[in-house]
């Protein structure tokens, strides 16, 4: 099994690397994470490549080379739509996804791309939904569309609510040295929220260590449709309510 990470040094990916890197050896013959930047978590870790690249839009054949084989992918990179212009936000969030799956298309005859979304992703916008969740649905229909144009293919979109750290003290120690953590708002935020998403507001926490766990178990399975009751996208869209069910939160 042979699997691409991007967003490695996000919380997220950085959840799906600490639990990739935690499997017994052999379950993943090879990771390979694309990165703008250096990934210190993946250093000397054996069979796994860091390989930089720059042009989320592009793979030339010479990348592909490289990930031939692959059998799926955690597209993990993604950024809020507060800290970018709207054509950023759209580039990172539906381009960028969008062009990789369909590169990777091609690298196995059944190949799982898995899409880190967002709860308040809807394919049914109204006058008041944000950018985020306007464009996230974007892209997870794209990626549905995708599919029937490479049946290869087999896409998933996963949408955490409040992506929770508490109990995943590696994953906190890579969110904490992101620098839009470091601000007295963002401290103050997950402060509060953190012990509210917890305790009363169960249904919208997404902790990180069941969250990288699934993210992998997709990535590595068998590409078949979720039959799971509320999973949307003909049984490919994972809402957060249903990924708690599923891994017994």
């Amino acid at each position: 099994m042979r699997l691409i990470l991007t967003g490695a040094t996000g919380v997220v990916g950085s959840a799906a690397l600490n639990h990739i890197l935690s499997l017994p050896k052999g379950e993943i013959s090879a990771l390979y994470i694309l990165s703008r930047s250096p990934v210190p978590t993946a250093e000397d870790k054996p069979n796994v490549t860091v390989i930089q690249h720059k042009n989320y839009n592009e793979y030339p054949p010479e990348l592909l080379e490289k990930l031939k084989g692959a059998d799926g992918c955690i597209w993990a990179q993604g950024i809020s739509q507060t800290l970018v212009s709207k054509e950023d936000y759209i580039k990172i969030t539906l381009d960028y996804p969008l062009a990789a799956a369909e590169a990777f298309s091609t690298l196995s005859d059944s190949f799982n791309f898995v899409y880190v979304s967002g709860e308040g992703a809807t394919q049914t916008p109204g006058m008041f939904t944000p950018l985020f969740g306007r464009t996230k649905g974007q892209a997870e229909s794209a990626l549905l569309d995708l599919a029937k144009k490479y049946p290869s293919l087999k896409p998933f979109s996963v949408r955490p609510a409040y992506v929770d750290t508490a109990n995943d003290p590696e994953t906190l120690k890579a969110r904490l040295q992101r620098p839009e953590q470091q601000s007295f708002k963002a401290k103050a935020l997950h402060a509060f929220f953190g012990p509210l998403m917890r305790n009363v507001l169960t249904k919208s926490d997404s902790p990180t260590e069941h969250l990288g766990k699934f993210l992998t178990d997709l990535a590595r399975g068998d590409g078949k449709l979720l039959p799971e009751q509320g999973v949307a996208g003909d049984g490919r869209i994972i809402p957060n309510v249903v990924f708690r069910k599923i891994v017994g939160l």
